[in-house]
Parts: structure tokens; C-alpha cells; sequence
């Protein structure tokens, strides 16, 4: 299979739902140029971090993988398991290939994704500090192949404030200006060129509890989800994309083949067919 791209970003916002367009956000506006976003995707039912972020590393929905925010809490994700994150199929490819992952809500490094695959893991007490951790580690990784960055205060927000309220509206830009950090200092080093960089969230809140989530009411489930890079199209979707399919998105892009055991699709139309 074809690479499409030589590298690939996610950056995952916690509980942004699909409200980042109540709010103005210039530099997910400005990553996302010409490509593809949507504000209808699916995510998983429970409406919860780890069954959420789950589903995007590994492809299939929460009884299948198994993860809750307990679990990811007190134990590693198992190195053997049939539902492989794509940060696992990417070193078993190749290696050498480095991999990082930086999270302000420690259990997705700690028992979301396997252990010893990531090159580099950062754990952070506050999003702001995420900006110097990525400096850091692209001074000395400029030839990563796979960085993973997830933003937890907007969450707080929500928990603190109400989901939609107009604070989490204001984390939500404070959080866009922290991503705008992050690009101004990967852009200067060359790093966005001939990159995939995907943006989403792990789920909304706010639907039966203002200060909650775990529902399967629209507002819980209904989730951002935008890409932008090489081969991208403007794709006419048959069906919400769904939070599992991020999984398949990224090792497409990276020129390797999903296993067979992931129910994450690339969205019809996503890249484009022909391929010079």
C-alpha cells in the first residue's frame, strides 16, 4: 500500500463535543484549510474518556477492547491484544519509526496504549506546559512518525462550568491558542510538510447532566473531526464518521494495512484515488 503521508498528527481535544464552532478558534481553522471537517461524527456509547480514546487508538467499539478510565487507570493495555492501536501496527512495521504521545490526562499513556510502543511519553499537569513538551521532543525527534497530543482542560470546563457554558467556550480558545503554539513551532521546523494532522474529540457533555457526560444523548455522542494534508479530498460521507475510524485514517495514511479484527473504516472519499 502507498504512503500518502510521512508523518501524522492527532491532536484530541477532551470534551469539545462538537462545540469548537460556538467559539472562535483561528488556528484549528487555519490547520484544517482545505481540507475536511465535520461536526457530526460519532462516538462511542459509553460517552467516557476511556471507552472514547479507546475506540480512536484501537479501532473498535468499548467491549471489544475492553477499556474503561478504571482499567486504563490501574492497568497496562495488553501488548498481545487482537485490537491493536494504530501506535502498535506503526512500530511493528518498522521499529525504528518514533512514535510520541503527550497527555494531560495521564491514563491514556498509562493503559490506553501499549506499553514500550511510544518513543516518547509525556505526561502534564496542565495543557499549557504540553507546548514546551512538544518543543522539546522535536528538537531532538524532527523525524517522528506519529505524535499524539490530547487538551483536557476544555473537559474541566464542562465538569466546572456546564458543557456550552460560555467559560467552556473561553477554555475552548485558550485551548485553540495553545494548538496555535504547537503549529507555530512545528511549522517553523518543517514538520506540518507532508503531514496528516487530524483534530477531534473523545466526546461532548452536557445532554442529561450540564455538567456531565456519559449519555447517549446527541450532545454526549455527536463529536468534531477534521483532517487536512496530502491526498486529502472533501469526501461526501455515506454514513457520520465514527471516533474508530480515526484508527483506520492513520495507518492509510502512514501506507499500512488496518487488521481485519478494527471496525474503524476510512470515510469514503477521504483521500483521493488517484495517487501520483
Amino acid at each position: 500500500m502507498k504512503e500518502l503521508t510521512k508523518r501524522v498528527i492527532v491532536i484530541g481535544l477532551d470534551g469539545a463535543g462538537n462545540m469548537i464552532d460556538q467559539a472562535r478558534t483561528p488556528n484549528i481553522d487555519q490547520a484544517l484549510d482545505g481540507g475536511f471537517i465535520t461536526y457530526a461524527a460519532q462516538t462511542v456509547i459509553p460517552t467516557i474518556s476511556g471507552e472514547c480514546w479507546g475506540s480512536m487508538f484501537h479501532g473498535v467499539k468499548p467491549e471489544l477492547h475492553g477499556l474503561t478510565n478504571e482499567r486504563a487507570e490501574k492497568s497496562k493495555y495488553p501488548a498481545d491484544s487482537p485490537y491493536p492501536s494504530f501506535m502498535r501496527l506503526v512500530k511493528e512495521a518498522d521499529p525504528s519509526a518514533v512514535i510520541a504521545s503527550f497527555s494531560a490526562w495521564k491514563p491514556i499513556n498509562d493503559g490506553i496504549i501499549e506499553e514500550g510502543v511510544a518513543t516518547y511519553i509525556a505526561n502534564v499537569h496542565a495543557d499549557k506546559h504540553l507546548v514546551r513538551e512538544v518543543a522539546g521532543f522535536t528538537e531532538k525527534h524532527s523525524d517522528f512518525k506519529v505524535m499524539f497530543i490530547q487538551f483536557d482542560g476544555i473537559d474541566g470546563a464542562g465538569h466546572n462550568f456546564g458543557y456550552g457554558s460560555p467559560l467552556y467556550l473561553e477554555v475552548i480558545e485558550e485551548t485553540d491558542e495553545l494548538v496555535g503554539n504547537i503549529l507555530y513551532l512545528l511549522r517553523n521546523k518543517d514538520l506540518l510538510e507532508e503531514c496528516l494532522i487530524i483534530f477531534l474529540a473523545d466526546h461532548g457533555g452536557g445532554g442529561e447532566d450540564p455538567l456531565n457526560h456519559g449519555s447517549d444523548h446527541p450532545k454526549d455522542v455527536t463529536i468534531f473531526w477534521g483532517c487536512a494534508g496530502p491526498n486529502v479530498s472533501t469526501p461526501t460521507e455515506a454514513r457520520p464518521i465514527r471516533i474508530e475510524d480515526t484508527a483506520a485514517v492513520v495507518v492509510k495514511a502512514l501506507g499500512l494495512e488496518a487488521p481485519n479484527t478494527w471496525s474503524g473504516q476510512v470515510p469514503a472519499g477521504l483521500f483521493k484515488e488517484a495517487v501520483e
